[in-house]
């Protein structure tokens, strides 16, 4: 199993970093029960991004109800050193790593480094960060931020959509994902563009229903 067996054409991934952590189980369920399967969950180490986020042990105690629901968990590690984390990652439920082209000299050997723990692999870019730099092969998914990551609830930057469009081109094979105040403003065209995975936080869980929150942003890109 891998990332073309999760994805239905396109998703909407709730990113667990904005829940109510005093209510993530049942606002795991709430999701799965909407029709969610791609989970986002952001691994923040306090040094790549100023806030230490949720790591292993919040990943170990929900992967059992994710994936019992059909879901999968894809892991977005917004750290200096990512190869330092796959092998816990991997052993706490996770289903794919999305590291930085930023903090690492050679993507590539990276990502293999993830497929041999059975690992899904992603790679990421910042708003700085040329298009072009991202590798032509090796990934499964390429990950445009749409934000500086690090803090929930920040604008979408309009400037990301020629740069998901410019990725689209370049990696026809490749299923580009889009993180950063995605919103029923502007998901549709983020779809339009060319993003294939919608990393939803603020838009999905700061929603009196969240459930209802998710299927409205699910319908609007088709």
């Amino acid at each position: 199993m891998g990332w073309r067996d999760w994805v239905r054409g396109a998703e909407i991934e709730p990113s667990l970093y904005a829940a109510d952590f005093a209510r993530l189980g049942e606002q795991i369920r709430s999701l799965l029960q909407a029709g969610a399967r791609v989970f986002h969950f952001d691994v923040g180490d306090g040094h790549f991004v100023p806030p230490v986020t949720i790591g292993p042990v919040v990943l170990r105690s929900i992967a059992p109800l994710v994936h019992e629901g059909g879901g999968v968990l894809d892991c977005h590690l917004m750290v200096d050193n990512p190869v330092d984390h796959f092998e816990e990652i991997a052993a706490s439920g996770g289903d794919s790593v999305t590291f930085h082209l930023e903090v690492v000299p050679d993507p590539t050997a990276v990502a293999s480094q993830a497929r041999e723990l059975g690992l899904g692999v992603g790679i990421a870019i910042n708003p700085e960060t040329p298009v072009d730099a991202v590798p032509r092969s090796g990934m499964d998914v390429a990950l445009c931020m749409s934000i500086h990551p690090g803090y929930s609830g920040q604008e979408f930057m309009p400037d990301a959509l020629p740069r998901i469009a410019r990725l689209r081109e370049l990696l026809p094979d490749v299923l580009v994902q889009v993180d950063g105040g995605v919103g029923p403003e502007n998901a549709r065209a983020v779809r339009e563009a060319g993003g294939d995975l919608l990393v939803a936080g603020s838009s999905v869980f700061y929603s009196d229903d969240i459930a209802g929150a998710y299927r409205e942003l699910a319908l609007t890109i088709g």
